[in-house]
């Protein structure tokens, strides 16, 4: 028993030298990138931020939104997914970082041998059993195992970045798809509504054809401009079913119609100006580029230090007896080894590995300072979205209110017998895509925002429950 402890005793001693051992290879700096102050504006950051930090379901205040994504990210498929591939990098980083310790494990027999059987019949018969522990263990004089461990856990902190950025696409995926839909609603309750007014108009025509005050001119006229309206009816009722199947999808169900609850107006919130470029370090993107790039510089280590020999420790304590019952009485056996394993002509393998490590590394640090640089157009491009598509909706919505006061007058001369009819299918027919291009402007500002809140990494936390469900 004491040679045991003395044996762990020196383990122990040998441990800490190697733990203090130096670690090859470069430590990690982030690469410099040049970055805005701000986006554009004056205005504090903590009202800035403030928007960011806004769930996006608050923003909006819509209980059918906020059930649909709380739904996907319970049950979606890309969000169970990326759980899964989450827990995987968690089991080779620990897997990974076990490396740095002794393995111990143990070995138990029985051999029952006589030897020269033939030649000696009167040999006598040999039982041993035996029951031993074991350890092997490589010191990790030149960090190679710790550069490993580093660079699985970079990976494994890549994985868990790349999880929340397939949560993030997933949500506004959700979001986006939602409004498209509520936008063909609207669309089908236009066309419905248009398709009434020209179908009142062509049954006006009919009638007074048949009567003999009306041309067949102006009843072709409005059947034709009846016809036209009423074919987008089918066309805008596919449109969404589809996007009701895509929606289901993304809650990882089967098709099925999806209930949407009378609601107001959706109104974005306004944009304040100044958004601090700070915001853009919570993204995902940006967060798993940055830990794929601490592996790829970690990966410069574990190849530099395939240079240097590597020290293994191996040994085993046990007992030996011919009786079973006397094992651990007597019959003590233990083994120490040191072997010392090194490189000395590898025909340029180690040095060519080296040099593809470190090219992995400028590739990845590349890959870094783009995320960046695309990571800012994002947010610019969606900033100037928000702000433009408010002036475009005002423009778009004064044109209907024009347009709609043309069919109410062109109606008024008609019925005084100032105008044909012909006025007012012409004011008809403008105002049916005007109204169309206002429900889809106002679809774009929704989703402008649903893009502002991507590109800014989120701008909304997950729920403890919610993130608990997909593997968080």
């Amino acid at each position: 028993m004491r040679r045991v402890k003395r044996l762990l005793f020196g383990l122990a001693g040998i441990a800490s030298a190697a733990l203090a051992g130096c670690t090859v290879g470069p430590n990690y700096k982030r690469p410099p990138v040049a970055v805005p102050e701000r986006f554009y504006g004056e205005a504090a950051a903590s009202e800035a931020r403030s928007l960011a930090d806004l769930p996006w379901w608050e923003v909006f205040q819509d209980p059918v939104l906020r059930g649909l994504v709380e739904e996907a990210l319970k049950d979606g498929f890309d969000a169970r997914l990326a759980a899964a591939r989450v827990e995987e990098a968690r089991a080779l980083y620990g897997a990974a970082r076990g490396d740095l310790f002794p393995a111990v494990g143990y070995q138990a027999g029985f051999e029952r041998t006589r030897a020269d059987q033939f030649g000696n019949p009167d040999g006598e018969t040999d039982t041993k059993w035996t029951a031993k522990l074991g350890f092997s263990w490589e010191l990790d004089l030149w960090g190679r195992i710790r550069r490993q461990t580093e660079a699985a856990r970079a990976e494994y902190l890549a994985t868990e970045a790349a999880r929340r950025g397939v949560l993030l696409t997933l949500v506004s995926d959700v979001a986006t798809a939602y409004f498209e839909l509520r936008e063909l609603d609207a669309e089908l309750e236009i066309a419905r509504h248009t398709t009434a007014a020209f179908q009142d108009t062509f049954d006006l025509f009919q009638r007074q054809l048949e009567g003999g005050t009306a041309s067949a001119l102006e009843t072709s006229r409005a059947e034709a401009s009846l016809g036209q309206v009423a074919a987008q009816v089918p066309e805008i009722e596919r449109a969404i079913v589809a996007k009701e199947n895509e929606l289901n999808f993304l809650l990882g169900r089967a098709p099925q119609p999806l209930p949407r609850e009378a609601v107001e107006t959706l109104l974005p919130p306004e944009v304040p100006p100044g958004l601090p470029s700070t915001l853009l370090e919570r993204r995902p993107d940006l967060q798993q580029a940055e830990q794929l790039l601490v592996a790829a510089n970690a990966s410069i280590g574990i190849a530099k230090a395939r240079f240097f020999p590597a020290l293994n420790l191996t040994g085993f304590f046990g007992n030996v007896s011919p009786e079973l019952s006397q094992l651990f009485s007597e019959g003590k056996t233990w083994d120490l080894n040191a072997g010392l394993l090194g490189p000395i002509f590898a025909a340029g393998r180690i040095k060519k590995n080296y040099e593809a490590a470190r090219a992995r590394h400028a590739q990845a640090a590349v890959q870094y300072q783009a995320a960046v640089t695309n990571a800012f157009s994002e947010v610019s491009r969606s900033l100037v979205d928000c702000t433009k598509l408010v002036e475009t909706e005002r423009q778009r919505a004064r044109t209907v209110a024009a347009y709609r006061e043309a069919v109410r007058l062109a109606n008024l001369r008609y019925r005084s017998g100032l105008s044909a009819y012909f006025e007012v299918l012409d004011a008809q027919q403008q105002l049916f895509p005007a109204e169309l291009g206002l429900a889809q402007t106002h679809r774009n500002r929704l989703n402008a925002i649903v893009s502002l809140y991507k590109a800014l990494g989120g701008g909304w936390p997950v729920p403890a429950a919610t993130a608990a469900a997909s593997g968080r």
